[in-house]
């Protein structure tokens, strides 16, 4: 049986053979993609003054001089008074987290 031809055709029209070749075959490829290491990890992100103090482990005060002074703005997005921080990046360009450039 072909994969291509199956796909094509619809459910009611498939034999009980038919059918469960498909979902074998998917469940099979479904474990070889799981088998395979995430290269690309989900982003974690950070919100507001707040959530940069929680990050580094700093007050309030400390976190907007730590935003002022440049050093992280590109970990930054600020839309309106609405700020995002790429958590990773912003350690990394504060030198805080191995295997960054300073």
């Amino acid at each position: 049986m072909e994969v291509k031809n199956l796909l094509s055709k619809p459910v009611w029209q498939m034999t009980g053979e038919e059918f469960i070749f498909l979902n074998r075959h998917a469940l099979q490829e479904n474990e070889v993609r799981t088998v395979q290491p995430v290269a690309d990890k989900e982003k974690k992100y950070v919100y507001g003054i707040g959530g940069i103090a929680r990050l580094f482990g700093c007050s309030i005060p400390t976190a907007n001089r730590i935003k002022k002074s440049g050093r992280i703005d590109r970990a930054i997005t600020q839309i309106g008074r609405k700020i995002i921080v790429d958590a990773d990046m912003a350690l990394e360009l504060a030198g805080r987290k191995s295997g960054g450039r300073r």
